[in-house]
């Protein structure tokens, strides 16, 4: 793995576009009576500063509340032709997921989720993640889990293992056991089953592969190695990292 592409200038991007690469990733591989889907967790960031979660849709609309108790004393003291009333800006912010679904009546097969940050640290959008995970670890559909970031506390603490990045993925037929992929910084990446019917076999995410063609896409060494990895790395691992650090042109 790639530790500056867990900086925030990187991350904000590297998201989605893993998601859009998943996307094809899998959709060459499936069965013609299945679909793929690049679904939205919508969340609005208004005063005084928290996230609502608004849940899986397409747009976001707010209306933001008119007038002020000192609408007076600005007419009075403010001679302009015409007056308006600023408010602080409200973010709508999408976190892209993957599902697979049957092509002809939508039954949900898999969900694929790639963490982020506020995933992983107590807070708002966390909270209504996980109350999202539980929904459908208590339905009928596959789930897998992918962490990529070395910063903040694993979401699944009943897993033993140490290690900087993991995934998990957790067939219907098997719960509530789940399958564990652990690896260090410095290890070979995975290579994930993504569940599907019993009735096909699993279609498969190479982490390497797909890492690597997000990389090379979104033209990452551009600018992710202006300054250290995030969150900082141990001597041994930087030392590591940095002999692929590509020289300055």
């Amino acid at each position: 793995m790639n530790p500056y592409l867990e900086r925030a200038t990187a991350w904000e991007s590297f998201h989605p576009n893993f998601i859009s690469a998943a996307h094809f990733r899998i959709a060459e591989q499936l069965p013609a009576e299945y679909v793929v889907r690049i679904e939205n967790k919508i969340y609005i960031h208004e005063p005084p500063h928290y996230r609502r979660f608004l849940g899986s849709a397409d747009v976001g609309v707010g209306h933001p509340t008119t007038g002020t108790a000192n609408s007076a004393v600005i007419s009075a003291t403010l001679d302009a032709p015409a007056r308006m009333t600023i408010l602080e800006p409200i973010e709508i912010i999408r976190v892209g997921f993957l599902t697979i679904r049957d092509r002809d009546n939508n039954d949900l097969i898999c969900v694929i989720e790639l963490l982020s940050p506020t995933n992983k640290y107590a807070g708002p959008d966390r909270e209504q993640y996980m109350g999202k995970r539980r929904e459908v670890l208590r339905s009928k559909a596959h789930f897998i889990e992918i962490d990529l970031l070395r910063g903040g506390p694993r979401i699944s603490t009943e897993q033993t293992h140490a290690c900087d990045y993991c995934a998990i993925v957790s067939p219907v037929e098997e719960r509530p056991i789940a399958g564990v992929w652990p690896w260090q910084i410095r290890d070979t990446m995975p290579i994930l089953p993504v569940p599907l019917r019993c009735s096909h076999p699993s279609a498969r995410l190479d982490m390497k592969s797909l890492i690597d063609q997000v990389y090379d896409g979104g033209r990452y060494a551009n600018y992710i190695y202006s300054g250290p990895p995030e969150p900082r790395l141990s001597a041994a691992d930087a030392a590591w990292a940095a002999q692929f650090v590509p020289s300055p042109t």
